[in-house]
């Protein structure tokens, strides 16, 4: 007799990141996928989520539902709260109820962006900005929850096919100009949706109770905004005059970090997975939006 497969519940599936899952999963026959959007799960909502889960009995959920309105943030403090801190802590309830393993998807923004070589998993916590503070009390909720099987994933500067990003952005900008300012002093790494996915895959039925806790995910290399930007234009044949300036010149409610390169070391060397350098995959997604 075949074993099940496992049963996966993926939460926010109407965001770049759950999309994107979505996309991937008909060529994982593996698993069994439910998607829910925030419409048919609120994770704040803990009567709804107790109901949905015991109906679908996941053996995972894969939360990807979050407040990502950086700027925003700022001034719905309660609100972002509400969605990054008291939805994870609501999931890993009904997790540890359940018995349910859970993969969380946090932020680069926990950290201050005041380092000066990549962030590891236990370098110092001391968000800046509201978005950040959130995220940190949801990755603390989870960690408070003492689950069998969980994972919590920070990850930094996502792009991808769906939903708003820097990517589709400036796409979108050099169609319409022939000059940007473009700020050259932030430094991190562009992440492909796609390349997360792969990794999620990759680590899911690898997870057990001794691999659980947090990790880093990015791809590899580093650039700043406007070394992404370039690379865009170049990788598009648009002609763009693109200049560097400073974050001063673009004022925001909420600081951005200067410096968001995380070490991505234990998660390759626990999982195997692969983080493959920035440039090859923002192209391999050029080549999808413009195709």
């Amino acid at each position: 007799m075949a074993a099940s497969r496992i049963k996966i519940l993926v939460t926010g599936s109407e965001g770049q990141l759950g999309k994107t899952i979505a996309d991937l999963a008909p060529h994982q026959h593996q698993y069994t996928f439910i998607f829910l959007s925030r419409t048919q799960l609120d994770i704040t909502h803990a009567q709804q989520l107790e109901a949905v889960i015991t109906k679908q009995q996941p053996d995972i959920i894969v939360n990807t539902a979050a407040y990502t309105a950086v700027d925003a943030a700022e001034d719905n403090r309660q609100q972002a709260f509400a969605i990054n801190q008291q939805g994870p802590q609501l999931l890993a309830g009904v997790c540890k109820k359940h018995e349910i393993a859970l993969i969380h998807i946090s932020t680069d923004y926990v950290f201050d962006g005041q380092a000066q070589q990549p962030y590891k998993e236990n370098d110092t916590i001391n968000p800046q900005t509201v978005y950040g503070q959130s995220k940190r009390a949801g990755e603390e909720a989870i960690l408070e929850a003492r689950l069998s099987r969980f994972l919590i994933i920070r990850t930094s500067w996502l792009y991808g096919v769906h939903g708003h990003n820097f990517l589709k952005t400036m796409l979108r900008l050099g169609r319409e100009r022939s000059h940007l300012n473009v700020v050259n002093d932030q430094q991190g790494i562009p992440t492909s949706v796609i390349d997360l996915t792969k990794a999620i895959f990759t680590i899911i039925p690898q997870l057990t109770p001794a691999n659980s806790g947090v990790y880093h995910y990015s791809n590899s290399g580093r650039a700043t905004w406007f070394d992404f930007a370039q690379f865009i234009f170049e990788n598009c044949e648009l002609k763009v005059s693109v200049e560097p300036v400073a974050t001063l010149q673009f004022p925001t409610p909420a600081k951005r970090p200067e410096y968001s390169v995380l070490n991505c070391d234990k998660i390759r060397n626990t999982f195997g997975v692969k983080t493959p350098d920035w440039k090859k995959s923002a192209a391999s997604i050029l080549s999808i939006v413009n195709s």
